[in-house]
């Protein structure tokens, strides 16, 4: 079983590295972007900008999540493990709805409006 435990924490640390990885190259390539369009249109610039930054703390902050998921797994599932868990996977969350909701304009359970 030690032998498992070892791979599925090596998989952890990878996968915290790609969801810091994905925020931080997904910002790169939102600023580039922004530098190369802010010529044109100032203001659609800046909401692009704001848009791709979104996307990218997103979809890294739910890979992070599932790294800590597997990271919990992998340890000694004791109390204090297990809470920090669910106050790290609460705060990631809510990070995300807000998000979500900065960026689309409604919560992800409503219906989108039609154009």
């Amino acid at each position: 079983m030690e032998y498992i435990k070892h791979y599925i924490d090596i998989v952890a640390i990878v996968m915290e590295a790609i969801g810091v990885l994905i925020i931080f190259i997904g910002s790169l390539i939102a600023i580039f972007k922004f530098i190369i369009a802010y010529k044109n249109n100032a203001h659609q610039a800046y909401t692009n900008l704001r848009q791709a930054v979104g996307k990218a703390i997103l979809l890294g902050l739910e890979i992070l999540i599932a790294a800590d998921i597997m990271y919990t797994i992998v340890t000694e599932p004791t109390l204090e493990s297990v809470f920090i868990l669910g106050v790290i996977v609460l705060i990631r969350t809510f990070l995300s709805l807000s998000l979500q909701v900065e960026l689309e304009g409604r919560f992800p359970w409503q219906k989108a409006k039609n154009p």
